[in-house]
């Protein structure tokens, strides 16, 4: 039984088959077992409506999950800002590893940052969010910009500044350094400008939640890949995002990052943002306390900054409200 192979769900796009590929190596390093990759067609994946009218990046994660309850492969890896706030109770999320970069990046023409595009530049993003914090900052410093929607993978998307179509496109850092193409970024844009997706930047590693005595050792077993400090931190931004009763697609940034003091952690510090898309209008607020050391403890991080934020109004700049 130890020499099975272990079959590992993924999507079949570039990237998920880049990082499913590294959570292959280290599973199998920590079971001694060989790990299958097993490619899952999504309704995200073949839909060419754009994200926020299907249901936001939800869409990539059904599919996926679905294989594993029928029990098609052992586990799956999922970008954790595409998975639902609500976790399924047959599921476990048995490991958040390492995070990646975080932010996100412009991909522009002629080298340029963000702030040095020509005026009326036209960037494409397919994300509220994204769109929102641009639009603000925009308007904020002066800048003349139009952001224009897009679907499609990270060639795609490139593409478009290559072939002429936009003058930049904005990406998530932690994509294009899995896929080894990092070095075709022309600005990283501080979190201080664009607040990245709850939970961007991290991946996440789901099977069936220990119904047999299998279950319970792969729960284990791949446990040993859970990085405590990243867990805690997307943990407190999915609170964030699971208390303004906002889906994936919803126009919320949220950080939580590690205030240390040489090498010694001291604090967690937690941002959200939320604003209108036309970037008109912005709730940003911030919170600064002890790093939580249990899962409650982070939630209650995530739900009080939530409150925060809805009493200053969060609630009427998102649309409508995911139910």
């Amino acid at each position: 039984m130890r020499d099975k192979a272990l079959r590992l769900g993924t999507r079949r796009s570039k990237l998920a088959m880049a990082q499913s590929g590294q959570v292959a190596e280290a599973v199998s390093q920590v079971t001694g077992r060989p790990v299958e990759l097993v490619e899952i067609t999504t309704y995200g994946d073949v839909s060419r409506e754009h994200l926020a009218q299907i249901g936001g990046t939800g869409v990539f994660v059904t599919a996926l999950r679905d294989a594993l309850l029928r029990g098609e492969v052992d586990f799956a890896v999922h970008s954790l800002k595409d998975l639902p706030t609500a976790q399924p109770e047959e599921l476990a999320l048995a490991a958040v590893p390492v995070r990646e970069d975080p932010r996100d990046v412009i991909v522009a023409r002629d080298a340029r940052k963000f702030t040095d595009l020509p005026r009326g530049a036209r960037i494409g993003t397919g994300s509220p969010r994204r769109t929102a914090q641009l639009n603000a900052y925009a308007r904020a410093h002066g800048l003349d910009i139009e952001t224009v929607p897009i679907r499609g993978n990270v060639d795609t998307r490139i593409r478009y500044v290559h072939d002429g179509e936009l003058d930049a496109v904005v990406l998530a850092a932690a994509g294009l350094n899995r896929i080894g193409r990092i070095d075709e970024v022309t600005d990283f844009l501080s979190v201080d400008t664009v607040l990245p997706a709850p939970g961007q930047g991290a991946l996440a590693i789901e099977c069936r939640a220990g119904h047999t005595a299998q279950d319970t050792a792969l729960v284990a077993a791949l446990g040993e890949l859970d990085d405590p400090f990243t867990r805690v931190a997307v943990t407190a931004e999915r609170s964030l995002l699971a208390a303004l009763e906002a889906g994936c697609s919803a126009p919320v940034g949220a950080l939580a990052d590690l205030l240390a003091d040489g090498q010694i952690v001291k604090e967690m510090r937690l941002r959200g943002v939320v604003g209108t898309t036309d970037g008109t209008r912005t709730v940003q607020l911030s919170t600064t306390g002890p790093v939580p050391e249990t899962h409650d403890q982070a939630l209650a991080l995530g739900r009080e900054l939530a409150a925060e934020m809805l009493a200053q109004g969060a609630a009427g700049l998102m649309g409508e409200r995911a139910q």
